[in-house]
């Protein structure tokens, strides 16, 4: 637990780094003064409240931080147009798709999380370099996967709005250009995948129709016989290995 506070510190830390100056024992906010006293006598109480307080913050924002900097959008779109190209209303539900999706989220990060957590958190943890340095460390891997995902004309058209100068590096790129230009490309990527899972059972509903059509049954629906003809071939091909596999191999 305390790791995966750490890295979503540092992810928080990575778009907003000029709170990570602004860290100190007194915080003063409107109509409050926080004040962690004893800092001359008892710094390691002072530095344990400050990281409480950092990690409800970075808790709060986790969802956001889910959904924008890793690949948790992508799969849970496709789960989700899964559902409804095979016509199934509320099976799965949607805490299940949404658990899925969390865990393939967990597994195809695997290596980046690893990274940030041996190059950045760790060292900090341990004392060996300070705040900036280990947001510094911690932003170059997700850089790196954020911008492999990210399509080179979403990124153009988020520097574009910004009136930014065209960054020429990797490290020129900012957070504030890459997260929404990321988040472009993965629904992008979602939706071409979901159309590709959609095409075999649409062609389930019209073969279905045009047989019963043929056949002078025009008063019997095509679902009625297309749902359990389509849940039945999803099962014989395996269907769930087939797409989870997909969607992890499409994370490069």
């Amino acid at each position: 637990m305390i790791r995966v506070l750490g890295i979503l510190l540092a992810c928080f830390w990575m778009v907003f780094p000029e709170l990570a100056h602004a860290a100190s024992p007194d915080m003063v906010l409107p109509g409050l003064e926080v004040t962690f006293g004893g800092a001359k006598n008892a710094p390691q109480e002072t530095a344990t409240a400050i990281k409480i307080l950092l990690g409800l913050t970075v808790l709060s924002l986790a969802p956001a931080i889910l959904i924008a900097m890793t690949s948790f959008t992508r799969f849970v779109i496709v789960l989700a147009m899964l559902r409804q190209a095979i016509g199934l209303q509320d099976a799965p539900p949607n805490t299940v798709l949404i658990s899925l999706a969390l865990f393939l989220t967990l597994f195809s990060m695997a290596p980046v999380v690893e990274q940030i957590n041996g190059n950045a958190f760790q060292p900090l943890d341990k004392g060996k370099i300070g705040v900036e340095e280990a947001v510094r460390r911690a932003s170059v891997p997700l850089r790196e996967f954020m911008v492999r995902q990210t399509r080179e004309q979403d990124l153009a058209l988020l520097v574009d709005i910004s009136k930014a100068t065209p960054p020429r590096t990797l490290e020129e790129i900012s957070f504030v250009q890459l997260v929404p230009a990321y988040m472009l490309s993965e629904l992008k990527t979602a939706f071409q995948i979901g159309f590709v899972i959609f095409l075999p059972f649409l062609l389930i509903d019209l073969i279905i129709s045009a047989t019963l059509m043929s056949m002078g049954m025009l008063m019997v629906p095509p679902v009625v016989i297309s749902l359990p003809i389509k849940v039945l071939v999803f099962v014989l091909i395996d269907g769930w290995n087939l797409v989870v596999k997909s969607l992890v191999a499409s994370i490069h």
